[in-house]
């Protein structure tokens, strides 16, 4: 699928849209209203809610507008199974593999988001949050392992935003992230798979905390 910057800007709105509620679990994309709303024509819309489909946001009907995606709780344990083996995995080849830039870069993660925590808007934090992750798996050097883990993130990407909002504690974000940083600066596996550990540990814990209260469906988007 080629996909245009613009459709990719859109796709952003859409998840950041999703992320905050304003397009709900179970919620129909419109295609034709979203497009006018953002003064945009058709196609890249389109290709902007593909994009969502294809990461598991959005489920496509025939002929029909697609929904905001509405996993069951079980889908939801079984993404956090992955993602948990994925970013492990990835800590561990990081540790190996990783460059002084990379790590250098990752610092700079942290540090930024150290300095913003307590002023930024919770959105942004969290994708600065989720941009440590990323970084990590890259730094594993293997494309497969970081394609799909970017894959399973964003399956993740809005029972993450809403577990680390219930969970909001800066000591401990920051703490957890600075001992990952320190394992990999110093190439401690033990220390980085711990650190990631802790934190995807804590994701699971919190699942059952944003179930909706009528339905056994979680709101991941």
């Amino acid at each position: 699928m080629t996909v245009t910057p613009l459709a990719e800007q859109i796709a952003t709105q859409l998840r950041r849209d999703i992320l905050r509620g304003k397009l709900p679990p179970g919620a129909p994309v419109k295609e034709r209203e979203n497009a006018a709303e953002l003064g945009v024509s058709r196609t890249p819309m389109r290709e902007a809610i593909r994009i969502l489909a294809k990461e598991g946001l959005v489920d496509l009907r025939p002929s029909r507008s697609p929904l905001v995606a509405r996993p069951s709780l079980r889908e939801v344990m079984d993404a956090i199974d992955v993602l948990t083996a994925l970013e492990m995995l990835s800590g561990q080849l990081a540790c190996r593999n990783a460059t002084p830039k990379e790590i250098d870069g990752l610092r700079q993660i942290h540090n930024r988001m150290a300095d913003i925590y307590d002023t930024a808007d919770p959105l942004d934090l969290f994708e600065v949050d989720m941009s440590f992750h990323r970084a990590i798996a890259r730094a594993s050097h293997n494309a497969l392992l970081a394609e799909t883990h970017q894959a399973y993130l964003a399956r993740l990407w809005r029972v993450r935003y809403l577990t680390a909002s219930l969970r909001h504690n800066r000591s401990r974000v920051l703490g957890q992230h600075g001992a990952i940083l320190e394992g990999l600066e110093t190439r401690a596996v033990a220390q980085v798979t711990a650190g990631i550990g802790l934190q995807l540990e804590g994701l699971a814990k919190s699942v059952a905390l944003v179930l909706e209260p009528d339905s056994d469906a979680v709101d991941v988007s």
